[in-house]
């Protein structure tokens, strides 16, 4: 017969007959029927006094607990050790790391570690990408277009123009938040000199005196000369900008920093800009800009000269900012092994990029060439 036909109260008596009363165990089995290996059972598990019986059933509840908490916190260190990289990322990729290791940890644990609510979880997974996710990697396109377009350079206030452009209806915060997550950045730059006044040129005067915003084009041009560093040696980059536009007007490089290098710039702004009115060229005191070439060309072309104070760049600002453009948005990212490789890829910067399509925060964020030419186009009435 089964066992668990018979009440605790009949097992206890049977088990007293053994242990009380000194019967044989199986000839208590014969007599009550049952067999010799319920009464070893029973009696193994009866002859315990109630009070141990309790505790060791105490103990048992305790050991129970004890595993299932150290099951809980062991599934939790595994779970760390795997999903570590993800907790402070956002909610969709902590769901896909749910529905990942899902097979290994319950769901639930998971979900608690990760902290979210199950139900969002399952949610998720009937519908991995909500409407907005799906509309967010739709612009994150035109976003990656626009800023290899600009080789890696723009911000998210310049790329938001560019979505703008494209009739795209789309806030420069949510352009922010999608760059910073897909890893987009401006180009930054190197760090500010400090500098103190100088000495005032006893060439020419400081005519400007950095009165930098010129309503008109070919009124006041700003040059200056920088270096670019090759595996040939330096080559010398001198530039013309225009201050109404902040437009790159005429350049030139060579390996010799000489006041040929300066007129050749000058030369070809004016042949480019073919100005009818005087115009003033503002400069450092550096020696290509002192000379009686240099002077001598200003007269011939009606250009009038003016300089900054010695030392002082700040004078002529927007021709150094010009050059920690080019610095920082171009030629600290590469490595020139020649002074040819350095002009192509100089010359590709200025004409095919800064002054066509670069946008200028100057020039209500538009290219120095849209910038002058919605101008003109005013003047037309057009």
């Amino acid at each position: 017969m089964s066992g668990k036909r018979y009440t605790e109260e009949f097992k206890v008596a049977a088990v007293k007959q053994v242990v009380e009363r000194g019967h044989p165990a199986a000839e208590v089995a014969e007599r009550l029927g049952v067999s010799i290996h319920s009464i070893y059972a029973w009696t193994k598990r009866y002859s315990v006094p109630e009070v141990e019986r309790t505790a060791q059933d105490a103990q048992s509840d305790e050991m129970r607990r004890l595993k299932a908490e150290l099951k809980r916190v062991t599934e939790e260190r595994d779970i760390l050790k795997k999903g570590r990289g993800v907790l402070c990322q956002d909610v969709r990729v902590r769901y896909a790391f749910i529905q990942e290791v899902q097979d290994e940890f319950p769901v639930r644990r998971l979900c608690k570690m990760m902290g979210v609510h199950p139900s969002g979880f399952y949610a998720w997974c009937v519908e991995p990408e909500s409407k907005r996710a799906k509309e967010d990697k739709r612009l994150l396109g035109h976003i990656k277009q626009s800023w290899l377009e600009s080789g890696a350079v723009y911000g998210y206030r310049k790329v938001s123009d560019d979505l703008r452009d494209l009739g795209e209806r789309c806030g420069i915060n949510r352009v922010h938040r999608i760059m910073r997550a897909a890893g987009l950045r401006s180009q930054t730059g190197y760090g500010k000199r400090k500098w103190k006044g100088g000495v005032p040129s006893v060439v020419a005067p400081n005519h400007l005196q950095r009165q930098f915003d010129v309503v008109e084009p070919n009124r006041v041009w700003v040059t200056d000369i920088t270096y670019i560093r090759t595996h040939e040696g330096w080559l010398y980059l001198a530039v013309v900008l225009d201050l109404f536009s902040r437009q790159v007007v005429g350049w030139s490089m060579s390996s010799r920093i000489d006041t040929e290098l300066a007129t050749n710039t000058l030369l070809m702004a004016v042949w480019r800009r073919k100005p009818v009115e005087p115009v003033m060229v503002h400069s450092d005191q550096g020696s290509q800009f002192t000379s009686k070439d240099w002077r001598d060309f200003l007269t011939a072309h009606r250009l009038e000269p003016s300089m900054s104070r010695r030392g002082n760049c700040h004078d002529n600002a927007v021709a150094e900012s010009f050059f920690q453009l080019l610095k920082r948005e171009r030629v600290k990212r590469k490595t020139y092994a020649t002074r040819d490789d350095a002009r192509q890829d100089i010359f590709d910067y200025i004409e095919m990029f800064y002054n066509p399509k670069r946008r200028h925060g100057f020039n209500d964020r538009l290219s120095p060439a849209e910038f002058e030419r919605r101008h003109f186009e005013r003047l037309a009435g057009v």
